[in-house]
């Protein structure tokens, strides 16, 4: 056994010995305090909550009946307050709930703020294990969870603090934004320009014009209920297809044929496209532009060369997109086990992100380290509580014996967890999917992975400055 479950807590010497990049944890913060767990947890855990030196509220659940390792959670959004949300990591104990019925101590972090940083998430993340060593003692293993843009966020902190003799002992990244931010959000770009090409209401003609890879004008007043509103009056996409008026059916027909999106989640696309777009733009890279277009030729329209001419193009600033680049693109550095599942009809982050993440990882000859597997569902967040189940087992069994599992290794197995969740096992041990490019229109040079090489990673790095301030 590689480490030990200690018995002291609020040792602050536990922490000294492990302080590396992200910076010391500070050692007036308060210690966690007991609280009720949410009703998902019951009685089967104790339950703390508290706030870190560096302001990020956080959730711990440790079971009654504990294996003696720990999941460190990663959140997703990003969520967009200025402070920490105390209620985020209580929500998302509440829904992962099942890592601790399978015997998981759990710990996540609110993040210190909102708004965008993967780095700061990260290093948030990673502040919070210290912290629960420091109250708990050191676990006999520690996983990294990471859920949609938190599958970015945990990624990068298997790059960053999961060396070969790290704490971390694997990760599960589920539904991961898993193709960084210089390439992952292409699409929403994509749907910006296509959405106001059509719609000309966000910006109204005779309203203040700002350019759209700002997402919104910094002074906006904006609401989501008026984004809302505006897309409703657009597309009708909130009626019924009968109730809709022809201009509105055939402007909803063409965005989405054009932006491959589907129907359901085109408002939180778009919702994503203006407030998150505005928050990278101006609250984070100081009002550089990330984002381009140039060369993008979209089709599917009912009239592809007038949209082509038409729709607003515009180029990235260079220091922008690199310092984009360096928050969160992934440079395949894998040197731990990870272990990905993805619904193949994910609406929100499309299963074409673990094919980006793949050709990431092999691209930096580390794809030996990672298994992904795959499930035939249609949702993003709210995937079979057996299959979580079954992930961190296969997971913690790998990290363990050093068998690395297959896909049909953990479909097979997943029906020994369903007898007790009884949500099913929907696994697809055969699927794989197609590469990014063919879901999201690539920029020109934008073919190959990684986004971000380990070699610019560690030239950026020497930049004063780069990146995205915590």
């Amino acid at each position: 056994m590689r480490r030990t479950v200690a018995s002291a807590v609020g040792i602050a010497g536990v922490v000294a010995g492990t302080l590396g990049s992200a910076g010391p944890v500070q050692a007036a913060q308060p210690r966690p305090a007991p609280v009720a767990c949410p009703a998902s947890v019951g009685d089967k855990a104790t339950c703390y909550t508290g706030k870190d030196g560096n302001g990020a509220y956080y959730a711990i659940a440790i079971p009654k009946k504990w294996n003696g390792s720990l999941v460190v959670h990663s959140h997703g959004g990003p969520d967009l307050g200025d402070g920490s949300d105390p209620e985020r990591s209580v929500g998302d104990l509440d829904r992962w709930s099942v890592m601790v019925s399978e015997g998981y101590a759990w710990a996540g972090s609110s993040y210190r703020r909102g708004g965008y940083g993967t780095r700061m998430a990260a290093a948030d993340t990673e502040n919070l294990r210290r912290l629960f060593v420091a109250d708990f003692g050191t676990p006999e293993r520690t996983y990294v969870h990471g859920q949609s843009w938190g599958g970015n966020v945990a990624a990068k902190v298997v790059e960053t603090y999961g060396g070969k003799h790290g704490p971390y002992d694997g990760a599960l990244l589920t539904s991961g934004v898993l193709g960084g931010g210089s390439r992952g959000y292409d699409y929403r770009v994509d749907l910006r320009v296509v959405y106001q090409y059509y719609c000309r209401n966000l910006p109204r003609p005779d309203e203040p014009q700002y350019p759209l890879w700002q997402g919104l004008r910094p002074g906006s007043t904006l609401t989501t209920a008026g984004l809302r509103a505006r897309l409703q009056e657009c597309t009708g996409y909130a009626s019924a297809p009968g109730e809709r008026t022809a201009s509105q059916q055939r402007n909803l027909d063409d965005i989405l044929a054009v932006t491959r999106l589907p129907e359901r989640t085109l408002e939180s696309h778009l919702r994503f496209s203006v407030f998150t777009f505005r928050d990278i733009v101006h609250s984070r890279l100081g009002d550089r532009n990330p984002f381009g277009n140039q060369g993008v030729w979209y089709s599917g329209s009912h009239d592809d060369t007038a949209l082509n001419a038409g729709v607003e193009r515009f180029s990235a600033d260079p220091d922008a997109r690199r310092d984009l680049s360096y928050d969160s693109d992934l440079t395949g550095r894998v040197s731990i086990p990870v272990l990905t599942m993805h619904a193949i009809d994910d609406p929100t982050a499309f299963v074409e992100h673990e094919s980006a993440y793949r050709a990431t990882v092999d691209g930096a000859h580390r794809g030996k380290n990672v298994v992904q597997t795959f499930t035939e569902e249609s949702e993003h967040s709210e995937l079979s509580n057996a299959e979580y189940a079954d992930s961190i087992a296969a997971l913690d069994s790998w990290a363990r014996t050093g068998n690395k599992p297959t896909p049909r290794s953990i479909a097979s197995a997943c029906a020994t967890f369903d007898r007790v969740y009884r949500t099913g096992c929907f696994y697809d041990p055969a699927f794989h999917p197609r590469p990014y490019a063919s879901h999201v229109r690539p920029r020109p040079g934008g073919l190959t992975w990684p986004a971000m090489t380990s070699a610019q990673e560690r030239a950026w790095s020497r930049i004063d400055g780069v990146g995205i301030a915590p």
